[in-house]
């Protein structure tokens, strides 16, 4: 195996529907104009909330990919 670099990023996806959808996007998007994505971790989950009802879910996550030099 050879060595290799990876680089970690930090990402909030949010979703109207659940932590996992958000947490989902999050790293869907990043996959867009990342390449070799390694690891996802959720790092904290939290809510958006209006007139006392849940607007939206959020999820903090760290994203590792290979770094290309």
């Amino acid at each position: 195996m050879t060595d290799s670099v990876y680089k970690v990023i930090e990402l909030v996806g949010t979703s109207t529907e659940s932590w996992e959808k958000a947490a989902a996007v999050a790293v869907e998007q990043a996959a867009k104009s990342l390449r070799d994505l390694r690891i996802a971790e959720v790092v904290e989950l939290d809510m958006q909330i209006e007139n006392g009802k849940v607007k939206a879910y959020r999820a903090k996550v760290k994203v590792s990919f290979k770094y290309h030099t």
